[in-house]
């Protein structure tokens, strides 16, 4: 038995149990990349009768391999399914497909919920849309990546009404084992974007730290050696040693991602007027690597660039 979620944000009756009465709520996913993918065979899995659309179309055998049905269109998604969940790449793909969903006449008694990384604007600005169309709308964008999905340890950051948010935790509580209701709509989306500040700042002053240590005569793996066991630890570093030495090129987190999720944080510190410099250099490190043919590889490969080009 996985162990029992954290769920910050009001009462809720832990005893809740499959098969106790209950009835469960049919799931559509919107997106079926690595993220979507791997929650739609997550609930799956777990026995939520699950449906998928995305842009690109999903073909019988795909589906299949996920344990879902396909719909070959929006209006036809939101029929069969009364929890639609969005993952998505960015605020514009987001933005489109809620303009899409508020039009096609299924939404009564629907709840969206946008697990995407976007600015906390844009769930808000669709909400009376929505409501008039008689869905109710959270944001609850993830900490993790697909393989943490899959073994239900991602972070959820939710911003919505208290029931919306205790109707989607029978979902939630499958997928995650940190939940977070952070406050009203769009306050998840700040909060994963705060939490995404962090591990940006985590990687810029490693690539700056090991720079510096090479400088002066310390190799990589020596001060990774030192540094895994020190106060400055965290699970992100740790997970990710092998990728910077080099001894793996698994991809947990895509580089090209985090340059768009930086550019998210970017674009709402330029709104309100914050001055966020690590948060620039670290996007600047991040979009070389990326220019230099680091796209597609993990995250951490930032670093292992940057410290590649000094001799050792």
């Amino acid at each position: 038995m996985r162990p029992r979620s954290r769920y910050a944000g009001g009462a809720r009756d832990d005893e809740r149990k499959e098969g106790d009465g209950m009835t469960r709520e049919t799931i559509g996913i919107i997106g079926l990349g690595r993220m979507g993918s791997a929650m739609a065979r997550r609930l799956a899995a777990a026995g939520f009768s699950v449906t998928g659309w995305s842009r690109s179309g999903i073909d019988p055998a795909r589906a299949d391999e996920l344990g879902i049905a396909g719909a070959d269109t929006l209006g036809k998604l939101a029929a069969s399914s009364r929890i639609l969940i969005l993952s998505l790449m960015d605020d514009a793909a987001v933005s489109s497909v809620l303009s899409v969903l508020a039009q096609t006449g299924a939404l009564d008694g629907r709840l969206i919920v946008d697990t995407s990384t976007v600015g906390p604007q844009t769930p808000s600005a669709h909400a009376g849309a929505l409501e008039a169309a008689g869905a109710r709308a959270i944001d609850a964008p993830i900490s993790g990546g697909p393989d943490q999905v899959l073994q239900g340890r991602i972070g959820l950051y939710i911003g919505g009404a208290k029931e919306d948010v205790e109707r989607f935790l029978p979902v939630a509580e499958v997928l995650s084992d940190r939940i977070h209701h952070i406050g009203p709509l769009g306050h998840g989306a700040a909060a994963k974007l705060v939490n995404n500040m962090m591990l940006l700042g985590l990687w810029q002053t490693l690539k700056e730290a090991l720079l510096l240590g090479q400088a002066a005569g310390l190799t990589r793996e020596t001060m990774l050696n030192f540094l895994e066991g020190s106060p400055a630890a965290s699970p992100a570093l740790k997970s990710r040693l092998p990728v910077i030495l080099g001894t793996s090129d698994a991809v947990g987190f895509s580089l090209s991602g985090v340059v768009k999720d930086a550019r998210v944080v970017a674009d709402l510190a330029q709104q309100l007027d914050v001055d966020l410099p690590t948060m620039g250099a670290a996007l600047e490190s991040f979009r070389q690597a990326q220019d230099n043919g680091h796209g597609e590889a993990d995250l951490a490969t930032m670093v292992r660039a940057a410290t590649d080009t000094m001799k050792e």
